[in-house]
């Protein structure tokens, strides 16, 4: 144009085309995005901006890896199951091969047990208020990467379905003596139940001794809140 020898007739005209690309492109987008607002919608619902659309589009807490994760739902209340599972099977209990029974001990304070969760990040502030209320205080909380059978259930990244996919998921360790195992339980599948397969998975083993370091308490005493 008006570098290269063809003057301000050259740059008029190139200028003329730049306005129409640019004046078409504004009406045509303008008209398919009414479309488009009219009909499937231009935002995601609030539902999905709250929960964020990792959850909704990849079937994950966070697509981003040690990104913090938020509950937002902010306490331990149930939510609407949205799956055809029943709690046996989107939170299965397994028990060790040992004898461990899940009843009230006889004599509180006498048994104590290991109750392994494997959950979904996003409700871990649900389950850490189910189990305050129950009377737990204390919990190990690790990060971790895993999959299940899930019998059959389809996950999807991306839009495509995959095989063998590790996910990110919490491991809650909890060792408890005087509040009872079948308590821990059903607090923590009410918590975590939302009627989908791979809602999480309970795994319950019998402890043999706990040993405080600083105090060098064993046994039942390790675990209990130490005096001031």
């Amino acid at each position: 144009g008006l570098f290269y020898g063809g003057g301000f007739k050259q740059l008029g005209l190139q200028f003329t085309g730049f306005i129409a690309v640019a004046l078409w492109t504004a009406v045509t987008i303008t008209i398919a995005f009414l479309i488009i607002k009219k009909t499937v919608g231009l935002r995601a619902s609030v539902k999905e901006e709250v929960e964020g659309l990792d959850l909704h589009e990849h079937n994950l807490p966070s697509a981003y890896a040690d990104f913090p994760i938020l509950d937002t739902t902010g306490s331990a209340a149930l939510v609407a199951p949205t799956g055809n599972a029943s709690k046996e099977e989107a939170v299965p209990v397994v028990l060790s091969t040992k004898p461990v029974t899940v009843e009230t001990p006889a004599e509180p304070g006498v048994k104590m047990s290991k109750v392994t969760i494997i959950m979904n990040q996003g409700r871990f502030e649900a389950l850490k208020d189910s189990m305050e209320k129950i009377g737990v205080t204390g919990m190990t909380v690790t990060n971790v990467l895993g999959c299940g059978t899930q019998k059959g259930a389809a996950k999807y990244y991306r839009g495509a379905q995959i095989g063998i996919q590790l996910l990110p998921k919490m491991q809650v360790d909890i060792v408890v003596s005087t509040v009872p195992v079948l308590d821990v339980i059903n607090a923590a599948r009410d918590a975590l139940y939302t009627g989908n397969i791979g809602d999480g998975k309970i795994f319950v083993y019998n402890v043999e001794n706990v040993v405080r370091v600083r105090t060098g308490e064993t046994d039942v005493a390790a675990l209990q809140i130490p005096e001031a």
